[in-house]
């Protein structure tokens, strides 16, 4: 009972501290057995995905799986809300339609891993590794700060503001610093998203919505930028040299801050 109730209040607080860019970090021991080990092992987990079904996926709604090798799992509509997988490593792990809310992923190694269709709602996930980890079609309001999404793809993924609920405060994702080079982010929906600092070096933007985006100090060198829709998108220091299409973008006239690129 103490247990579910702990998780129970460890997503409200997830929830409600995402309006300050997700930094409720500052309030968890990031050290406690809660955050750092494992109540499974490899095996005990490979046997409850055994035992699932379509009707019943595997459930570690809260487990701790923390340092985990959980490495080329086919994990695909499990559900791992509340989850503690702080540096587990789930490389190469299929992850597709997933529900990873409220998990807590820091410095998870997700490399070459899929999650297309995947939820990731207030998931804490900053310096996680997803270098070619395919995303498209997910759904992420995560904190990603310090994140690297090399060659990955969020591809018609929705990474922008929910505008519908402002009462849990503006939950979006947070890009802050992280490593998004040649990102695939065709289609993809980054309104309001915070991608301050972030490297996105030859990322591919076609069709993706930066409405409203705050990319203050991001390296756009190379970008592709065909329909790209920088409606009311901060511009303040970013480099924005060679890029590819911006003829074609829409709305750059209506960008901020556009007389402080640099070129």
């Amino acid at each position: 009972m103490k247990r579910s109730i702990g998780i129970a209040a460890l997503g409200l607080a997830l929830v409600a501290m995402t309006a300050t860019a997700q930094d409720m970090m500052r309030h968890v021991d990031l050290s406690s057995p809660d955050m750092v080990s494992a109540e499974m092992t490899r095996a005990e987990v490979e046997a409850a995905l055994a035992a699932a079904t379509t009707a019943a996926p595997a459930d570690f709604t809260g487990k701790r799986l923390s340092g985990l090798d959980l490495s080329g799992l086919s994990l695909s509509g499990a559900i791992f809300r509340a989850a503690r997988l702080n540096k587990t490593k789930l490389a190469g792990a299929r992850l597709d339609r997933a529900i990873l809310d409220q998990a807590w992923l820091l410095e998870a190694d997700l490399t070459g891993a899929s999650l297309k269709g995947a939820n990731l709602f207030a998931a804490q996930m900053a310096r996680a590794r997803l270098d070619g980890a395919d995303l498209s079609g997910a759904r992420v309001a995560a904190d990603l700060t310090g994140a690297s999404l090399v060659g990955a793809s969020i591809a018609g993924a929705n990474l922008g503001a929910d505008m519908r609920n402002q009462s849990m405060g503006l939950m979006r994702a947070i890009l802050k610093s992280a490593n998004l080079e040649r990102l695939n982010a065709r289609g993809a929906d980054l309104s309001r998203v915070d991608l301050e600092f972030a490297s996105l070096k030859g990322a591919d933007l076609t069709g993706a919505s930066l409405k409203g985006a705050q990319l203050g100090g991001a390296d756009l060198t190379g970008v592709t930028a065909t329909n790209t829709d920088f409606d009311g998108a901060d511009l303040a220091s970013v480099k924005l040299t060679d890029p590819v299409g911006l003829d074609q973008a829409k709305n750059f006239d209506r960008a901020k801050n556009r007389d402080r690129l640099i070129r």
